[in-house]
């Protein structure tokens, strides 16, 4: 028994991550002191901003914590945040223990010290410095591009594909660290940037499953995993999650009386521009393949009913509609594990999935495979 205690006191503190843990995060900026105020903002959606008036430079905020956190400090020489239109800020991590954060001026040459998890993601902001500068210059390059330009076909596409060479750059140093350091959170963080919105559980899956039981035991991991496991419910060949939402008119629609056919589940927003070019290509398609036996059960993320109902007229969506009006917290929405728009999962007459995300092209070829 004194072995397994021992051994359990051993442990990474990340072990312990479970339950509340405090946290001291100490500050010295120059001789900075009142009316100047520092702010701990971001921790929680929708959490207030705690603050601290600094005194000689020097600043301190004490809590509880049970997992790493993203937060940002934010200074205000004026000592009223809501006045300061570009205050200072630094985007770092709170997490249990002792972390401390010293500049002779200002946030921009902050050091932080005392934290594993701050340390861990300066390695890694240092290995992503080459592309970050990439990134920034390629949107420098286009914010400065003439309205001419930006319609040039050629030139845009050659554009593209400088920009998506630097991403998959990135993506490529990020899969590596994950791989490097599995027992760090920001390996966790970064996965979600490598999956991106609209995942591949294929991809994502093995790479989350390689992490650290401590990193995997995070609040943030634990959530990651359960969206794994919704995000495993719609892969191809599974049969699609059944649920039921109200149509404009109030009338529940569940998605199991549409079996028997081939029904594309749409999900979309009428303020989604993406959503709205594409509607045109979905029309075509359903005007096409729906006395075949082919319907589409539109799912909305809009929060404003009457938005919802225009662009289901304005774009002539004849075919099924639902939504909850939760906005990104659309119960199906989350259900299917949809984090972006459009996005949609065709199912075959016994309601299992047989193609995801087809758009324009790929939606007519599949629909033609099918009803030829």
């Amino acid at each position: 028994m004194k072995k397994i205690i021992a051994s359990i006191l051993l442990l990474s503190p990340f072990a312990l991550l479970a339950q509340e843990a405090s946290y001291t995060l100490k500050g010295n900026i120059g001789t900075l002191s009142a009316p100047a105020k520092i702010y701990l903002s971001n921790l929680m959606m929708g959490a207030k901003p705690d603050s601290a008036i600094l005194q000689n430079g020097q600043f301190e905020f004490k809590g509880t914590i049970s997992s790493p956190r993203q937060c940002s400090l934010i200074l205000n020489r004026t000592g009223s945040r809501e006045r300061d239109r570009k205050p200072e800020m630094l985007n770092m991590y709170l997490e249990p223990g002792i972390i401390n954060v010293t500049t002779p001026d200002s946030l921009s040459n902050a050091k932080i010290s005392g934290s594993k998890v701050n340390n861990e993601n300066e390695k890694l902001k240092l290995a992503l410095k080459a592309t970050d500068n990439v990134r920034l210059a390629l949107m420098a390059e286009y914010g400065a591009k003439s309205a001419e330009e930006k319609k040039n076909e050629e030139g845009m596409t050659a554009f593209g594909k400088r920009y998506s060479a630097n991403e998959d750059a990135q993506k490529q140093i990020l899969t590596e660290f994950i791989k490097a350091n599995p027992a760090s959170y920001i390996s966790l963080v970064s996965l979600k940037k490598v999956a991106g919105s609209v995942p591949d559980y294929g991809e994502v899956s093995p790479m989350f499953n390689a992490l650290s039981d401590e990193v995997k035991n995070t609040e943030n991991g634990k959530a990651y995993a359960t969206f794994l496991d919704k995000l495993k419910a719609t892969t191809i060949g599974a049969i699609a999650p059944e649920f039921t939402q109200n149509d404009p008119e109030g009338n529940p629609i569940k998605l199991s009386d549409l079996k028997g056919k081939y029904v594309l589940i749409d999900f979309w927003a009428s303020w989604c521009g993406p959503c709205r070019k594409e509607n045109p290509n979905v029309v075509k398609a359903y005007t096409k393949y729906h006395d075949k036996g082919f319907e589409i059960l539109g799912v909305s993320l809009d929060k404003s009913k009457e938005a919802w109902i225009k662009a289901i007229a304005d774009d002539q969506l004849t075919w099924k509609h639902v939504s909850d009006l939760k906005y990104w917290n659309n119960e199906v929405g989350a259900l299917y594990a949809v984090r972006a728009v459009p996005q949609n999962f065709l199912l075959d007459p016994t309601g299992k999935i047989v193609a995801k995300n087809l758009r324009s092209e790929a939606l007519e070829a599949k629909l033609a495979e099918i009803f030829k």
